[in-house]
């Protein structure tokens, strides 16, 4: 396997613009993306774009990326769309990564685009149900929330968290958001705050959970030969791993096992181990999400981060920064376009530009990328590794 670059990234605000069509939005972060990286469309030899939901939400489906990448001029070269719950931008960056990394092309581009707002929420629903197996869950009522709901009482009869170091979450996230310039949300909340808004599903609270979101980012990844032509400051991709679930009916729901998988890989193919990250981009769908997977990863020790929330140790700043984005629950979560945004999320701090959010001294940083619902377990997960 060759070694690979990230040489240039791309992300439009996320949040909710029902007046702007997916293909304009994902045309937005691939332009930007190529001139980040210095290279011309005609450059980028192969390409994948990632999108969950728009098919459910506008029944556009099948050639989303050659839609958006006309828009760019990308045209005449392998484009394929990869679908894959909340994991569907991750995967598509990493399929961009094994392209490049097999040595068959030397500059790939990773999209991945989403538009929830449909005007009906009704319809968002049931596009988001759809990442379930939904004979058995989403026909029978069991929503995402609930689904996290369940999982949540489970973790705190377990390791004894509290309803605020839970919302700590929330509040630490909102916080980076506002030093996130292409956030959702651009305003700090109390614990009180969280714990007093409407509740959704018990114990989690409208502030607890993600909002639907519109958005899109990009990626340009490119060998060591080619990225020396393009760059001077390029961010290597050390790991990449992609896991799904084991569905075993009696398995321990405070726990995810395909993360614990996907986490212990990654840090393997790097070799390296949680001590030495910066920063971690985690899937914060719901605040017991950062919890479950800062700790299914193996970032933090098992039943310890209500104690690293007391402490102020995933802060910015503190001894492992998670989300400086803001997360899903303050930067937004377009679905299909989330996993690349944390890769640009993280290229930016490893270059230095996160600007008022950045991670002092960063040099490497985990995008980790969690979806969908199967027989109460989650089954896609992404785990990337970046270094400098």
């Amino acid at each position: 396997m060759r070694d690979v670059a990230v040489i240039g990234v791309g992300m439009t605000n996320f949040g909710k613009f029902l007046d702007t069509p997916i293909k304009e939005l994902g045309r937005m972060a691939t332009w930007d993306a190529i001139k980040d990286a210095g290279v011309s469309p005609k450059d980028i030899e192969i390409a994948y774009v990632g999108n969950a939901c728009l098919g459910v939400i506008t029944g556009q489906a099948m050639v989303l990326g050659q839609i958006i990448l006309k828009e760019v001029g990308i045209r005449g070269i392998p484009i394929t769309n990869v679908e894959n719950a909340c994991a569907s931008g991750s995967s598509a960056f990493r399929e961009a990564w094994m392209a490049v990394a097999s040595g068959m092309y030397d500059v790939a581009l990773a999209v991945g685009a989403e538009k929830l707002y449909a005007g009906d929420t009704r319809l968002s629903t049931k596009a988001l149900a759809a990442g379930t197996e939904i004979e058995y869950e989403a026909n029978l009522g069991l929503t995402m929330p609930g689904h996290w709901a369940l999982r949540a009482k489970r973790f705190m009869e377990k390791y004894g968290t509290t309803r605020e170091q839970l919302a700590k979450v929330s509040v630490k996230n909102h916080k980076n958001g506002c030093s996130n310039p292409r956030s959702q949300y651009k305003k700090e909340c109390t614990i009180e705050e969280v714990l007093n808004s409407r509740m959704i599903a018990d114990p989690l609270t409208m502030l607890s959970c993600n909002p639907l979101g519109d958005g899109a980012a990009a990626a340009v990844l490119a060998s060591k030969e080619a990225a020396a032509k393009c760059t001077t400051n390029p961010v290597w991709v050390a790991a990449s791993a992609l896991t799904s679930g084991s569905y075993d009916l009696d398995r321990e729901i405070s726990r995810n096992q395909l993360e614990e998988v996907a986490g212990r890989q990654a840090f393997e193919m790097a070799g390296i181990g949680p001590e030495d990250l910066n920063l971690a981009e985690v899937h914060d769908c719901f605040t017991i999400a950062e919890f479950m997977r800062v700790e299914g990863l193996g970032l933090v020790p098992e039943g310890e981060y209500g104690n690293w929330m007391d402490e102020g140790w995933s802060e910015i700043g503190g001894k492992l920064a998670v989300n400086p984005s803001g997360g899903l629950l303050a930067k937004g979560h377009p679905v299909g376009a989330t996993g690349v945004a944390q890769v640009a999320e993280v290229v930016w701090h490893l270059r230095g530009e996160a600007g008022k959010r950045q991670v002092p001294g960063a040099k490497v940083g985990l995008a980790h990328c969690s979806g969908g619902g199967v027989a109460s377990d989650t089954p896609a997960c992404c785990v990337h590794i970046l270094k400098k």
